[in-house]
């Protein structure tokens, strides 16, 4: 607890914001992708503390909200069928799918089971030997070794009545989309430290030497994200585009070499559709051909299964970074945590869940339901 504290102590908080404060000569308009990094920001109100400095966009680095529709009705259609036992983790249960939810599935009988660590379902697939046994595989580079591990585990222990319902993403190429759209306003990033543990960071250097845009690897407490935003003004008053990685005590350079060569045998880079944004070339994982009889889409025959997003839904502006949470009409209205929408309003890293628990009704800096005032592109 005392490490924790220290990476929130309030006195070195307002230091680095008065440092912000005299280094920025205009206001800036930066993307944190991840939703945990979100969600730190609007707990502590860093965005309301750099108001007049920074404008924060909010990036799809959400696992639970970028999971497409197809893949949750995928679930559903799967948990309904009997002799078939579906483990996820929990933040899964209450996302919406076309029609409904695995918790309301869960009600009317299907055996839908609650899990901690994929291992968990290993280990109920071998307790239930007469049973279909399917976890729900989601999540970006951070989960994704503990799912390939229990897909080692099914296969050494040979498991025929596991498995897995994939739909990994991966980051650098959601950012690359959105430096691409043509309503990009993103001047620097804020990247995921949890990724880069495992990653590393050199996955990041083609996209600051093709946007030209800082890019600074931050933490999750107050002063990292605050240290992060600091680094990324300078760079960007400076006109600088370099990649900092201001996370030094959790990630290298190289990230987790172990983790990555076992994510290389166990998946294969594909297309992948992003709930709310569409098809991002190269940004996903399917798993490797040598694993094929493990995938659960294959083995339900459900891989045909379209679906249509709500009229209503902005959710894909939001993760875009185009849109607040409260400038989408259905905010807190039509659209709450009890009867969500979409998934960045019931996901514990959702932008819009973040702005509605801490009763965020507009952003910092905006009159409700107006466009920020940002800072645009770089110049």
């Amino acid at each position: 607890m005392r490490y924790l504290r220290e990476f929130r102590d309030p006195e070195l908080a307002a230091r680095l914001v008065d440092a912000i404060a005299a280094a920025a000569t205009r206001r800036w308009t930066i993307m944190e992708v991840c939703g945990g990094q979100t969600h730190s920001i609007i707990r502590n109100g860093i965005d309301q503390l750099l108001a007049d400095q920074v404008e924060f966009v909010h990036g799809p680095g959400c696992p639970v909200c970028v999971t497409p529709l197809e893949t949750i009705d995928r679930a559903l259609e799967i948990a309904s069928r009997p002799g078939v036992i579906l483990c996820s983790f929990g933040d899964m249960l209450r996302v919406p799918g076309s029609a409904t939810d695995l918790f309301t599935v869960r009600a009317r009988g299907g055996d839908v089971r609650v899990v901690y660590s994929p291992l968990d379902a290993v280990r109920i697939a071998a307790e239930n030997p007469h049973c279909q046994v399917v976890f729900l595989g989601i999540g970006f580079e951070t989960t994704a070794p503990a799912n390939a591990m229990a897909l080692v585990a099914a296969r050494d222990r040979g498991l025929r009545n596991f498995s897995m319902l994939v739909s990994h993403v991966l980051v650098p190429p959601a950012m690359a989309a959105v430096l691409t759209a043509p309503d990009n306003r993103v001047s620097a990033f804020l990247a995921a430290g949890h990724v880069c543990t495992v990653m590393g960071t050199t996955q990041y250097e083609p996209l600051v030497a093709a946007h030209r845009v800082p890019i600074v690897v931050t933490g999750f407490e107050p002063l990292d994200l605050l240290d992060g935003v600091r680094a990324a003004v300078l760079q960007l008053e400076d006109g600088r585009a370099e990649l900092e990685n201001a996370y030094p005590r959790a990630v290298r350079a190289e990230g987790n070499p172990v983790a990555r060569r076992t994510l290389d045998s166990i998946f294969t880079v594909c297309d992948r559709a992003w709930r709310g944004i569409g098809v991002i070339p190269d940004s996903g994982w399917r798993l490797a051909d040598e694993y094929a009889p493990f995938d659960a889409a294959i083995r339900f025959d459900v891989t045909g299964l379209t679906a249509e997003e709500s009229p209503e839904c902005r959710s894909g502006d939001v993760l875009r970074g185009v849109i607040k949470p409260p400038q989408c009409p259905a905010f807190g209205g039509r659209c709450t945590p009890r009867t969500p929408l979409g998934a960045t309003m019931v996901s514990t890293e959702g932008a819009c869940a973040a702005y509605f628990q801490f009763r965020r009704l507009a952003p910092a800096g905006t009159a409700p339901g107006a466009a920020g005032p940002g800072g645009g592109g770089r110049p």
